[in-house]
């Protein structure tokens, strides 16, 4: 497991991972941090903030939080509840459909998963309250995620903030994650004047009592490539960029495709730290 950096790929049971982080051209310190647990599975990226060192904080603590969280989680909890759709997206927190019915019931790696998010944010907001730095003032982190148990195609993503999950299939890539930002909001409401900043964001571990995660239960296919990364890539490049990147990248040049992720988002600006987490999977 490493949890700041790595110069090494990892071999999981079902593929491949390798993790990269740099701090940019622009920032004094690195607030971005990443785990990779192979045993478990186990992928996550988080982007601290805070101001000071209370970035670095918040995204250290979170990483190691949930690692531990979902170390305790049953793995058979895969394998249990509805059989709905495995691509579907299962936001953390269900309400009445517009229609006036009740949602389907979530399956259960989702709500555990969901849980370790909320536990997640608890700590951290208690280290805000404890500090007087809490309703929205306090340090905070992104998180993202994905967890594959080794004897299932099953796998699970979990996500706050504005770090963001991308999936290359068969020439395609696909964003999986939505940014909670209000920028965000703003172009799904259809608003294309003075538009808020790309930074903005709407949801966070930590600053708030509360925290909505989006969970996603998925199905990982032979080939597949996921990428994780925080804002200081995806804001420096556009989404052909980084699948110009992601469209050569095979299990052998995780770390050269990582690197070159880094380095095209430091040409382009370097605005922000930079990190990135490639999977792949062979099975």
């Amino acid at each position: 497991m490493k949890a700041t950096s790595s110069s090494q790929t990892y071999r999981l049971a079902t593929g491949y991972a390798f993790g990269l982080s740099d701090i940019g051209l622009v920032r004094r310190n690195n607030e971005d941090g990443f785990l990779i647990d192979e045993a478990l599975g186990l992928a996550i990226v988080c982007d601290g903030m805070g101001g000071h060192d209370a970035g670095e904080v918040a995204s250290a603590e979170a990483l190691v939080l949930m690692h531990q969280c979902i170390a305790e989680l049953d793995p058979h909890a895969f394998a249990s509840g509805p059989r709905e759709d495995p691509d579907a997206t299962l936001p953390g927190r269900y309400s009445v459909k517009s229609d006036g019915t009740a949602p389907q019931a979530p399956h259960p790696v989702v709500t555990a998963t969901t849980r370790a998010v909320e536990h997640v944010n608890d700590h951290l907001y208690a280290m805000n309250l404890s500090d007087r730095r809490a309703d929205g003032r306090g340090m905070g982190t992104t998180m993202t995620g994905l967890w594959r148990q080794p004897n299932t195609a099953t796998m699970v993503a979990f996500h706050v903030g504005d770090s963001r999950l991308y999936r290359w299939r068969e020439g395609r890539m696909l964003q999986i994650t939505r940014d909670q930002t209000l920028y965000q909001q703003a172009l799904e409401a259809g608003i294309t004047i003075n538009l808020p900043a790309r930074n903005e964001l709407l949801q966070a571990i930590g600053p708030s009592p509360l925290v909505e995660p989006e969970v996603h239960r998925l199905t990982a296919r032979p080939g597949d490539l996921y990428l994780l990364c925080s804002d200081g890539l995806h804001g420096m490049l556009a989404d052909n960029q980084i699948a110009d990147v992601l469209r050569q990248t095979a299990p052998e040049s995780l770390a050269a495709c990582s690197a070159q992720l880094v380095e095209l988002a430091k040409q382009h600006g370097g605005k922000d730290n930079v990190t990135v987490v490639l999977v792949w999977f062979d099975a």
